[in-house]
Order: C-alpha cells, then sequence, then structure tokens
C-alpha cells in the first residue's frame, strides 16, 4: 500500500510541477509583451512632449510678435 501512496504522491507533484512550469512560461510571455507596451508608450511619451515643447516654443514667439505689433501701433497713435 506504501508504493501505492508514494506513486499517487508523485504524480501529484509532477502535476504540480507541470503546472507551474505552464504558469511560468504565461507569465514569461505576459511580461514580454508587457514590456513592449511600456516601450512604445515611452515613445509616445516622447512623441507628445516634442509636440507639446514645439506648440509652446510657436505660441511664444507668436507672443513676441503680437507685442511687437501692439508696439508698433501704440508708436502710430502717438
Amino acid at each position: 500500500m506504501e508504493t501505492g501512496n508514494e506513486i499517487d504522491q508523485f504524480e501529484l507533484l509532477e502535476r504540480k510541477i507541470e503546472a507551474l512550469i505552464e504558469r511560468i512560461g504565461a507569465l514569461k510571455s505576459e511580461k514580454a509583451a508587457l514590456s513592449e507596451r511600456v516601450l512604445a508608450q515611452e515613445e509616445r511619451i516622447t512623441d507628445l512632449t516634442t509636440q507639446v515643447d514645439t506648440l509652446r516654443s510657436g505660441n511664444e514667439r507668436a507672443r513676441q510678435r503680437i507685442a511687437a505689433l501692439l508696439d508698433k501701433i501704440e508708436e502710430i497713435d502717438v
């Protein structure tokens, strides 16, 4: 009887180990997919940051030009 019980325990242990190996494989795949998503999001953040900086720079130049035009208008009114 002991050998039958021991065999059952080994089979149970084997099934659990196989399940763990499958789970580890799934987790590795999930990690790789998430790493790719993180990289893509970081690239998107970089692109958006560049766009924001460009827009801010353009807005500042527009403000400066408007201020210069207003100064010229004030000179004409005098």
